[in-house]
């Protein structure tokens, strides 16, 4: 009892409810780092920026991968685009890993920041968007773009990551012309791949505190789990709206990141 004492902190408590509500907002639309991430800096002032970014990491990848086995016995994945997709993300993303151990992330701010605005704006204004299932690429097509998709998204997601999700999703509903639903389906699927290539790099590199990135995994994958069966019972709908609600967020925590630098 005293050991269990010792481990249930109230910093680790703190951190395991973070970590199941990442779980569940990344399950559905993405952007659970935009929880997990914040709250390992704060809580674990003392931690190193890679060590924060490695455990966030062996914390989410856990839920990513439940959701994605939840998503892929209900919805319809097309793996065909998926696993080339994911195989190249997985490649970009451990050198997005690398390269930002070797210079600093801030120029991109900016950047995201429209983007991100662009995103909401265009699903604001169109109504009808992501409401149904109507894939408009041939194989070939779909191939290419899920490759230059995995190429650019899966850099991204080991260089930075906050939105990766919400990219995503996006851009298999804007350019596949899949639901919100599946393509909430597809993103997860390729985000696992980039996530794990991500990992790879962290735990080579020692930059994983499993005494607390362990117990936030299992709370990811409970939140994850949550999220996903409330996805798949709900619709696009449900997705299209926490979506909007995500992108919001990511856009006011974007600019407030650039104002105050």
């Amino acid at each position: 009892m005293t050991e269990l004492a010792e481990l249930l902190t109230p910093t680790l408590i703190a951190l395991c409810g973070f970590a199941f509500l990442a779980g569940f907002i990344d399950s559905v639309v993405g952007g659970g780092g935009l929880i997990q991430i914040p709250a390992l800096f704060v809580l674990l002032p003392q931690l190193s920026p890679a060590v924060i970014l490695g455990t966030n990491k062996f914390a989410a990848i856990w839920g990513t991968a439940s959701a994605t086995l939840q998503y892929a016995r209900h919805v319809p994945i097309s793996w065909k685009v998926v696993l080339p997709a994911g195989a190249v993300a997985a490649l970009a993303s451990f050198l997005g890993a690398r390269t930002v151990s070797l210079i600093g992330n801030a120029e991109l701010k900016p950047l995201i920041l429209v983007m991100m605005v662009a995103v909401l704006a265009y699903t604001l204004w169109k109504k009808d968007f992501g409401k149904l299932h109507a894939p408009r690429l041939n194989d070939r097509q779909q191939l290419l773009t899920g490759l230059a998709i995995g190429a650019i998204v899966g850099f991204y997601d080991g260089f930075f990551g906050p939105g990766t999700g919400s990219f995503l999703i996006f851009a298999f509903v804007g350019l596949f012309g899949f639901s919100f639903l599946a393509a909430s389906a597809s993103a997860k699927a390729v985000n696992t791949i980039t996530s794990f290539a991500a990992l790879a790099y962290f735990v080579a590199n020692g930059s994983v505190l499993y005494a607390y990135a362990i117990p936030m995994a299992i709370f990811n994958v409970a939140g994850s789990w949550l999220g996903s069966r409330l996805a798949i019972a709900k619709g696009s709908g449900f997705v299209r709206v926490l979506f909007i609600v995500v992108v919001t967020v990511l856009i006011a925590r974007f600019g407030w990141d650039i104002v105050r630098t």
